[in-house]
């Protein structure tokens, strides 16, 4: 069943009809900006407070250890429990519901979806999860600016271009970019390129921002280090030269590669997650699969949570070249296994995270290989993150710009252009389809048999 959608009359789109629409953009957007800048906040805390809490239990092991996994647990059923109880479509990302409602295969979020995806996000990640806050976010946003069209009485379609804008203004606080808040909702959501969408996702974003950075700061939410030699007039970076874009080629298409079988892992857990369903309620894998977070989370801290503080550690003082392939892989099931959980919490942050460690093993095994060539493995590790996202949500603008908005990498950008290019290409003929798409399908089934 789609759900109705209202004809535009002419005073509907008439230049009165899009003021109003633009004020009510800024307004959503301002919403969305408070309550994800909110978000971020507490999720900071919750980070501090896991990680002090990890470090006092170690001082008493065989308790510690037990308090340390027992409490992920609790934490990880809890949330899985909010969803369940309250708002199930505030399972997962969100993003793949969003889009359905844009669509008509699902109605907008309910309101109660707020407080369930604030605190559900905020136990689940945490506790530890490999989950991004910018799930949660794009949700949230979505869900305030569809109440703004709501409350001021707009149409079906006002509304719709709103919760559009109001998602992407939530992606934009999420991550400290506003462009790649409207490339996201004009590429991924709305997936077309209209006049009244684009003003309204730049305004909504452009507000949220405004306000979220009276709370979070202006600075980019990773900070990029090279060596001394390298460091130019132009940026922390040098530009690529032309000897080293077969590399950033070759780095795209591993990044398409391990995109592709990224997909297929995620959807695997899903799918084994749903076949569990029947035999262990849903708050009980939730709780073995927050143990597990624990479990990881007492030997190597560091390996747990969104992710932020990995990328940030990988573009700043590197690893270790022997750890990374562990790290890899440990994170690559983590965020799968995580995911499957069904507890708020997204994706891009986790898959930054591995396009990251990705690029850094690459550039590091090319920096050996060709020394000659100056390669500096942090433009590997940033150029990574764009390629292995692209590979993943096959959105390459959103992935270009949301990269070089969080790490002010513009010297990248040429690269990020070549490695996009051949994980799209990689990822293609792989048959990967776009992540996003096939978790939209599953939310369509799942709703489809629910009714």
């Amino acid at each position: 069943m789609r759900w109705r959608r209202e004809r535009r009359t002419d005073a509907e789109t008439g230049d009165g009809s899009l003021l109003a629409l633009a004020a009510l953009a800024l307004v959503a957007g301002a919403g969305s900006g408070l309550i994800v800048a909110i978000f971020r906040l507490a999720l900071t805390q919750a980070d501090h407070w896991r990680d002090d809490l990890i470090a006092h239990a170690h001082h008493q092991p065989l308790a510690g250890f037990v308090l340390v996994v027992a409490g992920s647990a609790a934490a990880v059923a809890l949330a899985a429990w909010l969803v369940r109880r309250f708002s199930p479509y505030a399972s997962g990302s969100g993003i793949p519901q969003v889009e359905a409602a844009l669509t008509g295969d699902l109605p907008p979020a309910p309101p109660r979806l707020l407080p369930v995806k604030f605190f559900g996000g905020l136990l689940a990640i945490g506790a530890g999860m490999a989950l991004g806050r910018e799930g949660p976010s794009v949700q949230m946003g979505a869900v305030v600016a569809e109440l703004v069209g709501k409350w001021f009485r707009r149409s079906w379609p006002d509304s719709r271009t709103l919760l559009a804008a109001g998602a992407g203004a939530g992606l934009a606080v999420a991550f400290n970019a506003p462009i790649a808040g409207a490339v996201f909702v004009l590429e991924e959501l709305v997936r077309r390129l209209e006049t009244r969408i684009a003003i309204v996702a730049l305004g909504a974003s452009a507000s949220a921002i405004l306000v979220s950075r009276l709370f979070l700061g202006n600075a980019p939410d990773f900070q990029v280090a090279v060596s001394a030699q390298a460091a130019t007039a132009t940026g922390p970076l040098p530009y690529a030269v032309a000897a080293t874009w077969p590399l950033y080629l070759v780095l795209g298409v591993i990044a398409g590669i391990a995109a592709c079988l990224y997909n297929r892992v995620l959807l695997g857990a899903i799918a084994l997650a749903v076949r569990l369903d029947q035999r262990c309620p849903v708050e009980i894998q939730a709780a073995a699969i927050g143990a597990l977070v624990g479990v990881v989370g007492w030997f190597s801290p560091g390996l747990v949570g969104g992710g932020d503080d990995i990328t940030q550690r990988l573009l700043t003082s590197g690893a270790a070249l022997g750890m990374i392939p562990l790290a890899f892989l440990v994170r690559f099931g983590l965020g799968a296994a995580c995911y499957a959980a069904r507890t708020p919490g997204g994706l891009f942050a986790p898959l930054l995270v591995l396009g990251a460690q990705l690029g850094l093993l690459c550039g590091a095994l090319a920096h050996a290989a060709f020394p000659s060539l100056g390669i500096e493995p942090a433009a590997f590790a940033v150029v990574g993150m764009a390629a292995f996202f692209t590979g993943v949500v096959q959105a390459p603008v959103t992935g270009i710009v949301l990269v070089t908005e969080m790490t002010a990498a513009f010297a990248t950008l040429l690269p990020m252009l070549a490695a996009c290019f051949a994980a799209m290409v990689a990822a293609n003929l792989l048959g990967a389809a776009p992540i996003y798409d096939s978790l939209r399908e599953r939310v369509g089934k799942t709703s489809r048999s629910a009714s």
